[in-house]
């Protein structure tokens, strides 16, 4: 096979076969296939698109790039999650150890932040000792002992899935859907699964900003994951304000203690991870419905059996021993924290989220470029939501800042996201909108 022929097929409008698919990802991975035939095709692919069974054939073989790993001698189903990416979504340091505590196995493999949306291994880089990059024989270990491990990508999975998105990257051709979903799912697929949720956001805070679109995606990746081989259902949320109401790394963290402690519980963020986990413990056999894993679930956390495994995850990752007892010591502080009030009295009608977290990638919380380091202390905490009561004693949200300049350039920011109203222009939206099935 010749990689110009395959390129030359798809740009013609023409059905790539497997053995193609294939032969280009080999060549993706060893090297043979150059940058600019990759590009080539990414840009054919971006306007001719790719059939069910070609994006199928395309997530195994970049799946299949790099290492597969295997928890046959898990006696577990292994489940896990994927989010499209948001605004104070710390949704995985709750679900992952709730799903060990009725039963499953998590061995979730994270990113980090992307944009202005926050990773949620730059939370975990938060907790001093924490390993993010754990050998593969403590990370099975932790899995198989505690139930549950979240850690970063290691280097040989989906290997040639880090080559295209990175040619991808500089081609305007990453809006691809079809290449989008194999992204995805390859690195999510080479964790071994039995079954995965999807959590696909909407809204001005998430990279998919109408319903339409998000939808497409979501129907794009359960499709491809099921044809895969792999159970996978997706969950279409709202991002058209933060998940939490926190958003930054240390302060998402202690926003999850705090969760799993159920002293304060974000409504927003409770819907999502009690409908994720309901889908997930329904998937992988441990509960008869996704009703049933949801009351699962509450129990979890409600009974403290979540906060446990949290806590023992924690330690056996290198983590303090009485972290949760003692979080707000080991987290680190910012200098300078100030409260940030609108210029009028009235009810949040509208939150611009993508400026928010635009606000706290300016703070240090997240990368302006590769090369960045994160400030974990920066961020914000009791951001209001939409619909509630802002005045002169009740602020937007408090700043937390390396120093007053940044404090202040942070709370023009988030001002300026805000939009204060009358309680009457409210619109009332869920925060899981619809599920998505094969």
């Amino acid at each position: 096979m010749l990689p110009q022929e395959i390129i030359r097929k798809k740009r013609e409008g023409g059905s790539l076969t497997s053995e193609e698919i294939a032969y280009f990802v080999e060549g993706l991975t060893n090297g043979n296939v150059t940058e600019g035939q990759v590009a080539a095709l990414a840009m054919a692919v971006f306007f001719k698109g790719l059939s069910v069974d070609e994006r199928v054939a395309l997530t195994l073989s970049m799946r299949d790039s790099g290492d597969v790993l295997d928890w046959s001698d898990v006696d577990a189903p292994i489940l896990d999650k994927h989010s499209t990416g948001g605004v104070g979504d710390n949704v995985s340091l709750m679900l992952a150890p709730a799903l060990a505590a009725c039963g499953a196995a998590v061995p979730m493999i994270s990113g980090r932040g992307l944009g202005h949306t926050g990773g949620t291994l730059d939370k975990f880089d938060s907790i001093p000792g924490y390993q993010t990059q754990p050998d593969n024989e403590l990370f099975r270990k932790v899995v198989k002992e505690v139930g549950c491990a979240i850690i970063g990508q290691t280097g040989n999975l989906a290997p040639a899935d880090k080559r295209f998105y990175g040619i991808r990257d500089v081609t305007a051709t990453v809006e691809s859907i079809d290449l989008i979903t194999a992204s995805i799912l390859s690195k999510k697929l080479a964790a071994g699964l039995e079954g995965l949720v999807l959590d696909v956001k909407w809204g001005t805070g998430a990279f998919m900003s109408t319903l339409e679109d998000a939808r497409a995606l979501a129907e794009s990746l359960v499709k491809v994951a099921n044809g895969a081989g792999t159970k996978t259902t997706a969950l279409l949320t709202d991002m058209n304000e933060p998940l939490a109401s926190a958003a930054g790394n240390a302060v998402e963290v202690q926003n999850a203690v705090d969760f799993l402690k159920m002293t304060l519980v974000d409504s927003r963020l409770w819907d999502v991870t009690i409908a994720q986990g309901g889908e997930l413990l329904a998937t992988g056999g441990l509960a008869a419905t996704a009703e049933e894993g949801c009351d699962q679930m509450r129990t979890a956390f409600e009974s403290g059996k979540a906060a446990e495994i949290f806590a023992r995850m924690v330690s056996a990752l290198g983590g303090p021993s009485d972290f949760m007892e003692k979080s707000e010591l080991y987290l680190a502080k910012a200098q300078f924290t100030a409260p940030v009030y609108a210029e009028t009295s009235g009810t949040v009608t509208h939150i611009d989220a993508r400026d928010v977290g635009v606000a706290v990638v300016a703070l240090g919380g997240g990368r302006r470029t590769a090369s960045d380091v994160i400030d974990p202390s920066v961020g914000l905490t009791e951001l209001a939501g939409v619909g509630h009561t802002v005045d002169a004693e009740t602020p937007i949200c408090f700043v937390h800042a390396k120093n007053a300049d940044d404090g202040k350039s942070a709370a023009e920011a988030v001002r300026a996201a805000y939009r204060i109203g009358s309680a009457m222009d409210v619109e009332d939206r869920p925060s899981v909108v619809e599920r998505v099935a094969v």
